[in-house]
């Protein structure tokens, strides 16, 4: 990864004039992938700048490398990190796994207690998904919200996702719940505790054996001397 000639911060009013040029890229990686994703229009992306629900990355030189924004769900209940696109110039530079990190941060700021999930059919954006803690779930997990599900129907899988009645499809669901991870937390927690306790408890023992056996020696000391005064 090779990401410090670049800038990765919340886009805000400023960008805005990249919104078409990043518009024109989602839709020619969706068409060189085979994915009819909607569409986005560079009215919707600039919304999202000024709503301060994105992330832009920018080489040092001005030019625009790399995008992606925060989508909200069953009244903030479910977010998803979407639309994540990199400049074809800039590729292979670790920028897709840098923004993903940072818009991930983003929705946690924004939606502490909101659910992050995301549905894809890139190797590439499930292991970066897996490194933040996204674990693979059925699509029953996700939203049910209908405005969410409509995205999908200019995908070529559409009639799938359908006919399966929303089950499952070709995309991989996955989810990162904030309640999920702070009970793992405190699982941890007192997993350690209960170690460091064991540990306690073994040094306790140690000691006391270690005092047994100085005394069994000096009372063996004193035996050996005893007899020796006889001899």
């Amino acid at each position: 990864m090779n990401t410090s000639n670049f800038v990765i911060i919340p886009a805000n009013e400023s960008h805005i004039g990249y919104a078409e040029q990043i518009c024109d890229e989602m839709a020619e990686s969706a068409k060189a992938r085979g994915t009819g994703i909607a569409r986005r229009k560079p009215e919707y992306i600039a919304n999202k700048m000024l709503e301060g629900k994105a992330v832009i990355a920018l080489h040092k030189d001005g030019t625009w490398a790399g995008f992606c924004y925060i989508e909200t769900w069953s009244h903030g209940e479910y977010v998803a990190n979407s639309g994540l696109i990199v400049n074809p110039l800039f590729r292979k530079e670790g920028l897709a796994k840098a923004i993903k990190k940072r818009v991930f941060d983003l929705s946690r700021e924004k939606y502490p207690k909101a659910k992050i999930f995301g549905l894809t059919t890139g190797f590439a954006v499930m292991k970066i998904n897996s490194e933040l803690g996204y674990e693979p779930v059925p699509y029953s997990e996700l939203t049910q919200d209908e405005e969410f599900w409509k995205g999908c129907q200019s995908c070529v899988n559409y009639d799938i996702l359908m006919s399966k009645d929303r089950k499952n499809c070709m995309c991989t669901a996955m989810l990162w719940d904030p309640a999920e991870k702070e009970k793992e937390l405190r699982q941890k927690i007192a997993q350690k505790a209960k170690a460091k306790e064991r540990l306690k408890q073994m040094q306790k023992k140690h000691s006391l054996l270690k005092r047994i056996e100085l005394s069994l020696r000096r009372r063996s000391k004193i035996i050996a001397t005893l007899f020796l005064a006889f001899d």
